[in-house]
């Protein structure tokens, strides 16, 4: 019942009704979903089956596309930013106070305001059957492969291989699943 009512209200407050929520999905009260930054840009936001988001959670499409498929968890105060487009594979765990963000800024010369340069866009992909642990941060164009564990605290700067047991900052290989 709750899912259905949130559904409704996400189509009647968002203009471009680009949220699409599946069945069985599980959305605190206090997460933040939000399109866009501006009427030509809105992005899409698409949630599959048995989607789970804790309390504050903050998705943010700036644009670009988040596609979170089938069983993805996200823990208290995930906060994904998707203008250069963010997606997660299907049973992926993400605990809590973990940061996603797809773009970049370039850096200017001194004469140039940092805020007015264009952002640079870095597509996420998190492959299915992932563990990213509390307060990790992924940069923008990176591939975390299928059945990653990351470790908490970690920074994702590179692509992490399949089945790689991975911490640090930056985040390296340590060992792999076996």
């Amino acid at each position: 019942m709750k899912t259905r009512f949130l559904y409704w209200a996400l189509n009647v407050f968002h203009k471009f009704r680009k949220i699409k929520i599946g069945r069985n999905c599980k959305i605190h009260f206090s997460c933040k979903l939000s399109l866009g930054f501006a009427k030509h840009a809105p992005g899409d936001l698409i949630l599959a089956d048995d989607v789970e988001f804790c309390k504050g959670v903050v998705i943010k499409c700036y644009g670009g596309n988040i596609h979170l498929n089938k069983n993805v968890f996200l823990g208290e105060y995930v906060i994904i930013y998707g203008h250069g487009g963010v997606e997660i594979g299907e049973n992926t765990l993400i605990a809590m106070h973990t940061c996603i963000v797809s773009s970049n800024h370039t850096i200017p010369d001194k004469n140039t305001l940092i805020r007015s340069q264009p952002d640079i866009l870095l597509p996420v992909s998190i492959g299915k059957d992932v563990w990213i642990g509390a307060g990790v941060k992924i940069l923008g164009g990176v591939k975390i492969g299928n059945g990653c564990v990351v470790g908490a605290g970690s920074v994702v700067t590179k692509d992490l291989p399949e089945y790689s047991i991975c911490f640090g900052v930056p985040a390296v290989v340590k060992k792999y699943r076996h």
